[in-house]
């Protein structure tokens, strides 16, 4: 029985995990940013349309942070086949 492998193994699953989050979170975090300064900006330039800027951002902000909650979902399914190696 080849024991070493299998901690090979659960290792690239602990580090493939963690790699999907890394580079899965990137994106919405940079894509967030960009949509709070522009809200911010247009804001500033239109103070009468505030609530409406405000729920149009709220919305886009949701829409964003679901590619990062896949990430998290796509992560935990590595770490759960990584179980079954045992």
């Amino acid at each position: 029985m080849n024991v070493d492998g299998i901690y090979y193994a659960k290792a690239a699953a602990f580090i493939a995990a963690a790699i999907a989050m890394g580079l899965g979170t990137i994106g919405p975090a940079l894509g967030q940013g960009l949509v709070g300064m522009k809200a911010c900006e247009n804001l500033g330039k239109y103070p009468e349309s505030g609530s409406q800027i405000r729920t149009t951002m709220i919305l886009a902000l949701g829409l964003i942070e679901t590619v990062a909650i896949y990430a998290l979902l796509i992560a935990g399914f590595i770490l759960w086949l990584s179980r079954s190696l045992v």
